[in-house]
């Protein structure tokens, strides 16, 4: 049986994954939490789809708040750059 990750374990794999991609989707978080056993960080969205629950984002919006956005077209995050407007979206 695999041991749980704690919340904070997750968050440095989001953030490893990130720095050396260049972007980080949100189904790779996903595959990887149902891969290490850490269903509970996920939940299902009214489509059925498994997403990220609000615990995990908002820790992870906390801690890459100033330098990090998220592409909603695409589904996932990247690092900001100096035409992207305040906020957390990605706008075009």
């Amino acid at each position: 049986m695999k041991m749980n990750n704690s919340l904070s374990e997750i968050i440095n794999w989001m953030l490893t994954k990130l720095e050396k991609d260049g972007c980080l989707y949100q189904d790779d978080v996903v595959d990887f939490l149902i891969k290490e056993g850490d269903e509970e960080y996920t939940q299902e969205n009214s489509e059925g789809n498994q997403v990220l629950n609000k615990k995990l984002l908002a820790e992870f919006e906390r801690q890459t708040r100033d330098n990090v956005v998220w592409v909603r077209s695409e589904f996932y995050w990247r690092f900001r750059v100096k035409e992207d407007e305040p906020g957390r979206i990605a706008r075009g």
